[in-house]
């Protein structure tokens, strides 16, 4: 059986021969001192500084803490009374919302799966003494072990961070207190997972359905791997973890079956030899270049599906691809560390959508910090929603830099923005 070529997506405009190819991309975007970033999101977990001090030094944010994290109330957006056709009792269950920051490096992600350490394993077993007397005695029937079960507004990755991420849980005993679920989540997270806020909300509250805009931070950093004596580079051990992965974005779904990554590598090398002009290609990138790119998709409806992994590109089942981006902006700030007096220099990166698909924000920074590397057209973006192979767009960023801000139950205000 003849075993088929893949030939990798080329682009066609004048800068095509500067633009890093797959590999390229890959190894710059895990050969960067991550720890530094690592250590500051466990830090705002832990509550022991906070995000929005960052941007106050660049005079972009004029606002406090509670504004953002809480925004409006949810009790004067939705109805908080009981069922309309009277009905008391057990159809007047108690719902709360309650919102989480966790660390992602210790956590295989959000969603529960088996002999794995998730965000949502954790809370729904410390809610499980608060679950009604009914469904402990469903669960004890079916041998299951006494857990909440919990709503998200949306599943985040291995790796992922989030500081304020929403989620919700009912039950129909009424002798409950705000502090007592607080306490309870926090005993069992081992200060990797911190209870924001608690609140009770209506019955018609649902994290992901009610939420109108999420709000994701990818901060990236701007300086290389410090050389060690051994002459290694020190703190890439994200690149060397994650070498394996590096097809992961290269193909599509459809063409990755049978194809190993030894194949994808000798595709690279057969490439390079077959007469192709060998040229320097850049080392850095202009900040001020990914928020130019960044900017040309506020405000519009656009399918994102060249930007997605792990799903299908052409999608006939399922929700659409489409998303709103309200707000995608790039900056250049400081970040705190101990070895550095004025701090680490780092890009921010802030995206505002009403909707994400599968890895898309990773796949967006990724795709702009290689275009605005390789001095593309400010509309680079924009051309690249409408090529038909995910090749045309770069391998996900590491999942390290990124972190889910926030989630909004309220119209977007574009003066909430912390990047201006």
């Amino acid at each position: 059986m003849a075993s088929r070529v893949y030939a990798h997506y080329h682009h066609a405009d004048a800068c095509s021969k500067a633009r890093w190819d797959a590999r390229e991309t890959f190894r710059f975007m895990y050969d960067r001192p991550w720890q530094h970033v690592l250590d500051f999101y466990s830090n705002a977990v832990e509550g022991k500084l906070s995000v929005l001090k960052l941007f106050e030094d660049n005079k972009t944010l004029v606002r406090d803490d509670d504004a953002i994290t809480q925004g409006t109330p949810l009790e004067t957006e939705l109805d908080t009374s009981g069922r309309k056709d009277g009905r008391t009792g057990r159809w007047e269950r108690v719902n709360f919302k309650i919102v989480l920051s966790y660390n992602g490096a210790s956590f295989d992600g959000w969603q529960k799966q088996p002999d794995l350490h998730t965000v949502q394993s954790v809370v729904e077993k410390s809610l499980g003494g608060f679950v009604d007397e009914k469904k402990a005695q469903l669960l004890k029937k079916k041998c299951k072990p006494l857990e909440g079960r919990v709503l998200v507004s949306g599943r985040t990755d291995k790796g992922v961070s989030a500081l304020n991420q929403v989620c919700s849980f009912y039950t129909w005993r009424k002798d409950i207190e705000l502090i007592d679920i607080e306490d309870a989540i926090n005993k069992d997270a081992s200060g990797k997972l911190r209870v924001v806020s608690i609140s009770k909300v209506s019955r018609a509250f649902h994290p992901n359905f009610s939420a109108k805009w999420r709000r994701y931070l990818y901060i990236f950093p701007l300086d290389n791997a410090e050389p060690c004596e051994s002459g290694k580079t020190r703190e890439n051990f994200i690149f060397h973890e994650n070498h394996g992965k590096q097809r992961n974005g290269l193909l599509s779904e459809e063409e990755t079956e049978g194809v190993s990554e030894d194949d994808e590598l000798e595709i690279d090398e057969t490439e390079k030899v077959n007469g192709l002009q060998v040229v320097e290609k850049p080392s850095e990138f202009s900040v001020s270049k990914v928020d130019q790119l960044l900017q040309q998709l506020q405000g519009k409806l656009l399918s994102y599906k060249m930007f997605a992994r792990d799903t299908k590109a052409a999608r006939n089942e399922g929700p659409p691809t489409e998303c709103f981006m309200y707000h995608a902006r790039a900056a250049e700030i400081r970040l705190s560390c101990p070895d550095y007096v004025e701090g680490r220099r780092v890009m921010c990166v802030e995206l505002v959508a009403n909707r994400f698909l599968r890895k898309m924000v990773r796949v967006l920074v990724a795709t702009s910090i290689r275009e605005a590397a390789a001095g593309a057209e400010n509309d680079a973006l924009l051309k690249l929603l409408e090529a038909s192979c995910r090749r045309a767009t770069a391998p996900p960023a590491p999942c390290e830099g990124l972190c889910l801000f926030d989630v909004g139950y309220a119209d977007f205000d574009p003066q909430t923005s912390l990047i201006s």
